[in-house]
Parts: structure tokens; C-alpha cells; sequence
């Protein structure tokens, strides 16, 4: 690719002597996925945007989300101009499909349960929510690539599902992001979107129709490149993490007080994260300076976090935009600063999780191990 020197994912057929790497990148991923269609953009915040648009959420709608995901999920609901309601989490650390049945109104139109730290919402019983109530269904699946619900894929139970590939994730390219569906119009609408509108027919891109109105959410085809790479490593990216994760688990079932995340199909779990329940809060508090102290890394305590749970998020409880947000505009506009998340806060405050890395040794593991028992038994 780097010596056609394209690096633009369309056109420039000549040139690119046949090398298509976002088109290998996206076929490679229907395969892997078994997902019937695949566009890859630029980032996971932009495959939000673009699944949004391609559902037709728009102006007024109401999204339901759930309180512990990465602010992403609540910017795509925003773009879109519509309202996040948010729904509990439940001890999966992802949507409890109860709630959402709860914050549903003749103004709702999809619903996004969020896979975080690697594992699965309850996404059956969200499915039949969602099917029951008519609702639009778009997984994020941003933090859980390679992890699957009774052998399928995360990210292909609803109309949408959308992949990130920054930095910290499973797989990266940097920057990039992913959508996929098995509907093809969704997906003609998600590429045409992405792309400014166009319509991608035919061989000549400035003869191209314009069906919709769009923006720019392409990726490159150097990032699609190192994407594909990143992909074909997967499966022994999970195969480690699984393993040692196993390791840092048998760690913390030491400590009698300490109960672990209800993963609703541990044989899917992709483990990136090991999350834990301390009996209180102050216990979880005091446990996340001890293991901090002991020198065990990686361990986040999320219930103070600010980039992951809305009890910090004053830029969005405010409406800090830079312009006029298109909710000022709603008669009422929405409040974002009273949301009820009273059940999540007695689930996030009792959560440590610990990341999991792909690169220590047994010798580091067992150093690991070593120093959550000091931290735990102290």
C-alpha cells in the first residue's frame, strides 16, 4: 500500500494496483464476526454517529443508555439530537434489561446496551425488550470485541453494532472504528453517511449520486492496514487474556469478602477487565489504595472515575456546548443534572476492576498474584 501511495480508501483504482486494504479489513471482519455487512470508519465514537443516522434516530428521539459506559455513547445520542435516558446497570456491569423496561415512553426509539470491560449485557432479554417494544437495538460494543454470547458474536443481536479500535482497545489502528448489520439498506445508508452521502455506484467518484445528506467519518487506508493486521492477531490476543486472567482471579478469591462480576456466558468473555465487588464502598475504597500501595497495576476504581460514569460528568448534567445544543430547542428541554442511577451508584461503588495485559510472564504473574494477597490481606 505504501508504495502505491494511496491512502485514500476509495477511487484511485489504478494507482492502488489492486490493493484495497478497507475492503480486506471489512471482509475479513464480516467473517470473523459472522456479520452479513461491514463499514469500518474512523473512529468507535464515529461508527455511534453513524449507526444513529443509518437507524434514523434523529431530532426529539429518546435513546436509552446505560450509566457505566465511556462518554462516547451519550456524545452519539447528542449528535444525533436526540435525548439520553439513562437505564441501571446490574451486577453484569452493563444494562439491566428490567430498567430499561422502566424508562421507556411513547418518545423512545432505540435502546444501546453497552459490552463493557470485555463481557456481555444480558443481550437475549434486551433483545426481547427491544422486540417487544418496537425499539431500534445498536450494541456498543466498543470494549469487547472477540467476546461472544452462546457463540455469537457481541455486536450482531441488534439492528447495529458498533467496534472501536483506538489505543487501549482489544485490537487498534490508532485510530478507527467499525459498524456492521445483516441489513443491507442500514448498511448502504451507514457507507453512504460516512462518506458525504455519496453512493459509491459506478467507477467514477465525482459521477457519484448523492442519496442523503452525510459527513466525513472515513478511515484510511493506512489505519484500515493496520487494523487488518491487528485482526488476524485476535484470537491469541483472547486465548492470553483468558489465561491470564484465570491467574489474577484465583488471586482475589482469596479474600472471602470478595465477589466477582456475573458474567451471563463466561465461555464468551473476551478479558480484557477482571471486575470485583467489595462488600461496601469503604471497603472497595480502602482495597483500591492497598492494591495501589502494594504496587499491583492496572486497578480502577470506577465510581470515581470521570470519564466513565456520569456521577463527574458536569460538562454533560450542564450542557456544555459549544453551541446551541438542537435539546435546548425541546419544550421542555431535558435535565440531564437528576438522573436516577441511585441502584447503579450501589453497584459502581463497590467495583474495582483490574485490566489485563497481554505482555507478563508467568515470573510477572506470579509477582501479580503476590502482591494482591499482600494488598487484600493487609
Amino acid at each position: 500500500m505504501l508504495d502505491t501511495g494511496v491512502l485514500f480508501r476509495y477511487g484511485f483504482d489504478d494507482a492502488r494496483a489492486g490493493h484495497w486494504k478497507t475492503r480486506s479489513f471489512e471482509a475479513e471482519l464480516c467473517r470473523k464476526l459472522r456479520a452479513g455487512h461491514c463499514h469500518v470508519c474512523s473512529s468507535g465514537t464515529a461508527a455511534l454517529n453513524i449507526a444513529m443516522a443509518a437507524c434514523g434516530i434523529g431530532a426529539g428521539d429518546e435513546v436509552i443508555v446505560p450509566t457505566f459506559t465511556f462518554i462516547a455513547t451519550i456524545e452519539g445520542v447528542l449528535q444525533a439530537g436526540a435525548v439520553p435516558v439513562f437505564a441501571d446497570i446490574d451486577e453484569t456491569l452493563c444494562m439491566d434489561p428490567e430498567s430499561v423496561k422502566g424508562r421507556i415512553t411513547d418518545r423512545t426509539r432505540a435502546v444501546v446496551p453497552v459490552h463493557m470491560c470485555g463481557s456481555m449485557a444480558r443481550i437475549d432479554e434486551i433483545v426481547a425488550v427491544c422486540a417487544g417494544a418496537g425499539l431500534v437495538l445498536i450494541e456498543d460494543t466498543a470494549q469487547a470485541i472477540g467476546a461472544t454470547f452462546h457463540d455469537r458474536a457481541l455486536g450482531t443481536f441488534g439492528d447495529m453494532g458498533c467496534y472501536s479500535f483506538d489505543p487501549v482497545k482489544t485490537i487498534t489502528c490508532g485510530e478507527g472504528g467499525a459498524v456492521v448489520t445483516d441489513d443491507r439498506d442500514l448498511y448502504h445508508r451507514a457507507e453512504q453517511y460516512a462518506d458525504h452521502g455519496h453512493d459509491h455506484v459506478g467507477a467514477d467518484r465525482g459521477a457519484e449520486g448523492h442519496p442523503i445528506l452525510g459527513t466525513n467519518h472515513r478511515i484510511s487506508e493506512l489505519g484500515a492496514a493496520v487494523g487488518l493486521a491487528q485482526l488476524r492477531k485476535l484470537d491469541g490476543i483472547i486465548e492470553t487474556q483468558r489465561r491470564n486472567k484465570a491467574r489474577l482471579r484465583d488471586a482475589f478469591a482469596s479474600r472471602s469478602e470478595v465477589t466477582f462480576r456475573m458474567i451471563p456466558d463466561p465461555a464468551g468473555d473476551s478479558a480484557t477487565f477482571l471486575s470485583v465487588f467489595a462488600p461496601d464502598e469503604h471497603t472497595a475504597r480502602d482495597w483500591t489504595s492497598a492494591l495501589a500501595d502494594a504496587g499491583v497495576p492496572g486497578c480502577f476504581y470506577w465510581y470515581d472515575n470521570n470519564w466513565h460514569y456520569p456521577r463527574k460528568w458536569d460538562h454533560l448534567k450542564e450542557m456544555r456546548t459549544p453551541g446551541k445544543s438542537p435539546l435546548m430547542l425541546l419544550d421542555p428541554p431535558p435535565d440531564l443534572s437528576t438522573m436516577d442511577i441511585e441502584r447503579s451508584d450501589r453497584i459502581m461503588s463497590r467495583t474495582i476492576s483490574m485490566l489485563v495485559k497481554l505482555s507478563w510472564t508467568d515470573g510477572e504473574l506470579e509477582d501479580i498474584q503476590d502482591r494482591i494477597w499482600t494488598a487484600l490481606e493487609g
